[in-house]
This record gives C-alpha cells, sequence and structure tokens, in this order.
C-alpha cells in the first residue's frame, strides 16, 4: 500500500492511502526514501498556491528509480536519484534561445497519482515527494552518488539549489564581494554556503531570530550584526519590510536578489530616488535558477568533498505521520531543516 500527505482543502492535510499507476512514456516512477519538509509545502497547504486539489505534498525527494517508462534512456531501475522540479521542457522560447534555467514550463506526469476513490492527485511543483512512491517525467530525475545519504541528498533538490543557486547563477557573485542574507532557514543558510564558495570576503547573516544568525556563523557567515554599502543582498523572507531593508543595505551599483515567496496581495514601496542614485538591481531568484542535471551533479560532488555541509543542515527525520508536527517546528524556527525519512 502507498501513502503519501495530502491536501484535500486549504489548511486541511492528513495522510492518505494513495494509488500509483505504472509510469507512461518517458515518466519515472521513484521509491522515496527521503524528503525535506520545507517552506514552499507549508505555503501550499497554507494558501493552495495554485494548485488544483487534492495535491499530494512534498517536493524535495530523494530515492531510487522502481520503473522506467518506454524511451527513458538516463535512468534505470535501481539508481539513485534526487527529483529536481525546474527542469527545462526543450521547446519554450526561453529553451529554444539557449537560455534553459528561465524556462517556466516544466515537463510532468500525466496523472499517474489517484486516491482510491478515483480522485486524480495533483503533486506539488509536479513531484509529490511526501509519500511512499511517485511518479516523474523523466527530465525531472538525476542521478546522485550512492555515498551521499538520501535524507541529505533530498537537500539538493530545493533548499540547496535554490540558495547556492541565487548566489552562482542569479547574482553571479564575485570573489571579494560583500553580501547580506535576510532570512537564514534552509535556503538562506545554503545562500551562506554559495557565498563563501564564490569567495565572498564579508557575509552577513540577518535574521530576528539569533538562533539562526548562530547556525549562519558554523556555514560561512562572518558577521551578524548591521551591514551597509553591501554589493548583494538575498532576501529570502520575501517581505514588504525586508526588501526596503535589503534596498538599504546596499551600496553603489548593489543588487538585491528576490528569493522568499510572497504572501498574496504582498506590495512593496520602492524609493525610485535611491534606486536611480546608487544604480541599484532588483533580480527575481526562482529556486536559485538551477537547472537539475547540470547543477545536482556538482552540488552532490561538493558535498561529497566537504565544500558543501549537508549533514548540518538536518536538523531531525521524522515519519510521513510527523508533517504536521514538522510543519510546526518550521513554523517556531526550531529547525534548519526536518526530512521525512521512508
Amino acid at each position: 500500500m502507498n501513502r503519501g500527505v495530502v491536501l484535500t482543502e486549504v489548511g486541511r492535510y492528513g495522510l492518505e492511502e494513495i494509488e500509483v499507476a505504472r509510469p507512461g512514456p518517458h515518466e519515472v516512477e521513484v521509491r522515496i526514501e527521503a524528503s525535506g519538509v520545507c517552506h514552499s509545502d507549508l505555503h501550499v497547504a497554507q494558501t493552495g498556491w495554485a494548485h488544483r486539489l487534492p495535491v499530494l505534498l512534498g517536493h524535495e525527494g530523494a530515492g531510487i528509480v522502481e520503473e522506467v517508462g518506454e524511451g527513458v534512456e538516463g535512468v534505470a531501475p535501481g539508481d539513485r536519484v534526487v527529483l529536481g522540479w525546474r527542469s527545462p521542457c526543450g521547446r519554450c522560447r526561453w529553451c529554444l534561445r539557449g537560455d534553459p534555467r528561465r524556462c517556466r514550463t516544466p515537463p510532468a506526469a500525466k496523472g499517474r497519482l489517484s486516491l482510491p476513490d478515483g480522485r486524480a492527485l495533483a503533486q506539488t511543483l509536479q513531484m509529490g515527494t511526501c509519500a511512499t512512491r511517485t511518479v516523474v517525467h523523466e527530465a525531472a530525475v538525476v542521478r546522485v552518488p550512492d555515498g551521499l545519504p538520501p535524507e541529505q541528498a533530498c537537500l539538493i533538490g530545493c533548499a540547496i539549489a535554490t540558495g547556492v543557486g541565487s548566489v552562482l547563477e542569479t547574482a553571479g557573485v564575485w570573489e571579494g564581494a560583500r553580501v547580506a542574507v535576510i532570512g537564514c532557514g534552509a535556503v538562506g543558510l545554503s545562500a551562506v554556503q554559495g557565498a563563501r564558495i564564490a569567495g565572498a570576503e564579508e557575509i552577513y547573516a540577518i535574521d530576528l531570530d539569533e538562533r539562526k544568525v548562530e547556525a549562519a556563523r558554523r556555514f560561512g557567515a562572518i558577521h551578524g550584526g548591521p551591514a551597509e554599502r553591501l554589493d548583494f543582498v538575498f532576501d529570502v523572507v520575501g517581505r514588504p519590510e525586508t526588501v526596503a531593508q535589503g534596498l538599504h543595505l546596499l551600496g553603489h551599483a548593489g543588487t538585491l536578489v528576490y528569493i522568499g515567496l510572497p504572501q498574496p496581495g504582498a506590495a512593496a514601496s520602492i524609493d525610485l530616488g535611491m534606486l536611480f542614485d546608487r544604480r541599484l538591481r532588483i533580480v527575481v531568484s526562482h529556486g536559485g535558477d538551477h537547472w537539475p542535471a547540470e547543477d545536482f551533479p556538482r552540488l552532490a560532488q561538493w558535498a561529497l568533498e566537504g565544500k558543501l555541509d549537508l549533514e548540518a543542515m538536518v536538523t531531525k527525520t521524522v515519519g510521513l505521520e510527523d508533517v504536521e508536527r514538522a510543519f510546526d517546528d518550521l513554523r517556531a524556527g526550531d529547525v534548519i531543516r526536518s526530512v521525512v525519512t521512508l
């Protein structure tokens, strides 16, 4: 019997029996070994976030390929994989002009999941990893080395790819840059690690929770106090007040990288005079603009080499039945990442 955490209406979710059909052409069935509990999942649970209901929660997953559909060539049964929700489609205008990191139409499996009563089950960001098994498009499945534990590997699928990618891909932080990160949860700490990898000279961690600032120091932040005249500020919170704070921290030709998911209807007021006088830029990071097939193997290798610390990102492991408690821990700021293990 397969099970998964299903959102049946906004704010109402629970562990349900699910039906998993065999994969079709260019689709892959994956037995999930680990799934990170992410703020994006909480956002889906609280708002629905444009998903059709009922929807299977989870998008940050790692597991083992169980079956492949016709035409699948990149993976085979038994392969250890991480699932990537930003895989490019290869057909849109951005992909066709050679810019797959800007693709906004990732391919999806064609409705292989359902509830026992026959209702089709949508999948969060076309993944649905808070489950024993899921079926995804082959483009979303990326092999990773066997030596990387699944509870660490799954983080590559969202938190790590988003944070590190925001630094290296979206912003292009250079060696010697002065950087701040506003919001030091899992994505923010990944951005701190990305800034360290990029060779930033100064890395400031900004958070209302002193525990998170201390955690950021362990991952490479040098300062936890006020900053000014910065080259880059990464806003992982995504609120009007943090946008304003980030802009004021920037120096000449500085860049604000907006990462956090906005609440419905949120709007920020921007001082256009300051924007013009300082020649500031505001760029949006969508999942760190990561490209799973290109980035996941590199991130996994960095983890194996000790360049990227995944182990310390996992605060606790929980079961599928504990997702509600994991959401509570997330809201309270008590964890960097809880990971569902199966």
